[in-house]
């Protein structure tokens, strides 16, 4: 029988930094607690007496990697307050926004992150260059990376904190040789990300436990920025009333914020939007990964990974469509006046749904504001999972190669600890 504790201290491979307690008593996982630990920045106290056009930039500051995606969140939130409808154009522009964050972060977490565990590696620059395979994958990495860079500066000014965005428009437009290259770039690495799917599809990393999933659903294409909320016991309800279904809990090992619904943990990110909502994804990604799609809906968090290529093809798809189909012309800023308002907005970032929200003054300063992000929601299920995972380990795995597949498990969120603290210590106890 075992009765010990872990503590492992600084997981590798993920974005910001976490703690993991676990106690076993008797080959029974007791307590299990995954506490990030990065510093509260007080990002929402900031807000405060700030005016509402310089939020959308401030909040980007809480992420380098999703940084794009917080400012689509608190354009939309401050749109809502300001009762602005943006033009079709600025909806497009959006869109190819955020399919540029998609490919280029879920790149980075996939090749840099995650593959390595897979080919036994210890960093993704250890792959040997006289390995065919290792050689294409390390080249294919780069490209897919650099497709998604060149697709977000192109539309948004840049990559990470972008620029052109703004509450009621654009402030650049692509121009048509700019537009024709992010087309040829994205067709270039198509087949890159089918040989992407094999390899996740592949995959020797297993773990399955019943769970909730939870995700904006959109109410056209598969996408990231538009729709309602649903869940996987089938409701679905508004974008405003988020806060009358998330339950805060308060993890006092935490920096971040916890969240439940209806008292159960739930997942967000790529496997809750696919699982959902595979039907809306592009005809021919669909296509392309229908192999794939046949484990959708699923259950086994390394599937996450594979949910994360199917979005890549789905934004190469997507993106390659919009840019063929629409004319990019110059327009107007749509601008309102100040009021009392509040203003909710809710984007799918990559890593899963997350909420701004803004109490706006008639003098166009913010009164308050609420920042809910991904990793805080996933943090219950992280602990459920790893208490499951350890008790299935411990008749057959040395207690140090315990910790390995921890991180495995952790790294296949891919959790993003900068955001969420408002990787990796183990403790084990």
């Amino acid at each position: 029988m075992h009765t010990f504790d872990l503590s492992l201290e600084h997981i590798t491979k993920v974005e910001g930094a976490a703690n993991l307690l676990v106690k076993v008593v008797d080959d029974k996982v007791t307590k299990v607690e995954f506490g990030i630990v990065e510093y509260k920045r007080f990002f929402t106290e900031a807000m405060k007496g700030k005016p509402i056009g310089a939020i959308p930039s401030h909040l980007a500051r809480i992420c380098g990697t999703c940084s794009n995606a917080h400012i689509m969140c608190a354009i939309e939130a401050c749109e809502h307050a300001l009762d602005i409808q943006p033009s079709r154009q600025t909806e497009i522009l959006r869109d190819l926004t955020m399919h540029g964050l998609i490919i280029r972060d879920h790149a980075l977490h996939l090749y840099l992150f995650s593959m390595p565990d897979i080919f036994g590696k210890d960093a993704f620059l250890d792959f040997d260059e006289s390995d065919p395979e290792q050689h294409q994958l390390l080249h294919d990495a780069f490209d897919i990376k650099s497709a998604g860079n060149y697709l977000a500066t192109l539309i948004a000014g840049r990559s990470v904190h972008a620029t052109y965005p703004t509450i009621g428009g654009f402030l650049h437009f692509p121009d048509d040789a700019g537009v024709a290259e992010a087309i040829k770039k994205l067709q270039s690495i198509r087949p890159a990300v089918l040989r992407l799917a094999e390899v996740f599809r592949k995959s020797p990393f297993h773990f399955d436990r019943q769970t909730n999933f939870m995700a904006l659903v959109p109410f056209g294409n598969f996408g990231y920025l538009n729709g309602n909320i649903a869940t996987s016991k089938g409701e679905s309800y508004g974008e405003d009333k988020f806060r009358e279904h998330l339950e805060r809990t308060v993890l006092p090992y935490s920096q971040a914020s916890a969240y439940q619904y209806k008292g159960d943990s739930y997942m967000v990110g790529s496997m809750a939007r696919v699982s959902l909502a595979e039907d809306k994804l592009h005809p021919k990604t669909k296509e392309s990964l229908a192999d794939v799609l046949k484990l959708f809906p699923s259950t086994d968090i390394f599937h996450n990974n594979l949910a994360q290529v199917v979005e890549i093809l789905h934004s190469i798809d997507e993106g390659i469509d919009l840019l063929t189909n629409n004319k990019f012309v110059p327009e107007p800023i749509v601008k309102k006046p100040n009021r009392d308002a509040i203003g909710v907005g809710v984007v799918e970032a990559p890593r899963g749904t997350l909420y701004h929200k803004v109490v706006l003054g008639a003098d166009g300063l913010i009164k308050e504001g609420e920042v809910v992000v991904p990793t805080g929601q996933n943090q219950k299920n992280i602990e459920e999972d790893i208490g499951k995972l350890v008790e299935s380990l411990l008749s057959s795995t040395p207690k140090e190669k315990i910790n390995l597949e921890i991180e495995k498990l952790i790294r296949a969120y891919d959790p993003c600890m900068s955001c969420a603290s408002h990787f990796l210590k183990v403790d084990w106890q």
